[in-house]
């Protein structure tokens, strides 16, 4: 497909900028980019943008239902006297949960910010990114009855 050339519309009555190389000058506002840091301060600014993230996560109601799965689950590990390395399996998935669910939320924030109106492409990344979370909570559910089920029946 070719796009028709359009022939310019009406005349300009003066230069936008001074030169044609020059480009108009910017203000600084409170969304202009974040300066980029690099070195020891790169650390320290990573770890404040997670822990940022961490805390934003917080608000989301289906990650505090997760970490109270966690807690139960941990517990339950302690009451049938699983084995370390069952709490370190069981640590990876839950972070790997966590992970999913900032993702799932970056992609609603994202979707909810540029397409406020419903439209099927957000819908479908909304489901998609639900359906990741979805995925994760199930290989938790596995993980922890692997672990739990068997200690029951021995018991």
């Amino acid at each position: 497909m070719t796009v028709p050339d359009y022939a310019p519309i009406g005349t300009v009555g003066r230069p936008v900028t001074k030169k044609a190389d020059e480009l108009p000058p910017v203000s600084i506002s409170p969304s202009s980019p974040i300066e980029k840091v690099t070195g020891s301060r790169h650390l320290k600014a990573a770890f404040g943008y997670s822990l940022n993230g961490a805390l934003r996560l917080l608000r989301e109601t289906a990650f505090r239902h997760e970490i109270i799965a966690g807690v139960a689950i941990f517990a339950a590990f302690a009451a049938v006297g699983a084995r370390f390395s069952d709490y370190v399996m069981m640590a990876i998935v839950m972070l790997g949960l966590f992970a999913a669910e900032a993702l799932n939320t970056a992609i609603e924030e994202i979707i909810d910010r540029i397409s406020p109106e419903w439209s099927e492409t957000g819908r479908h990344a909304k489901d998609l990114g639900s359906f990741a979370v979805f995925c994760l909570l199930v290989v938790n559910g596995l993980t922890a009855a692997f672990v739990i089920i068997p200690k029951l029946i021995l018991l």
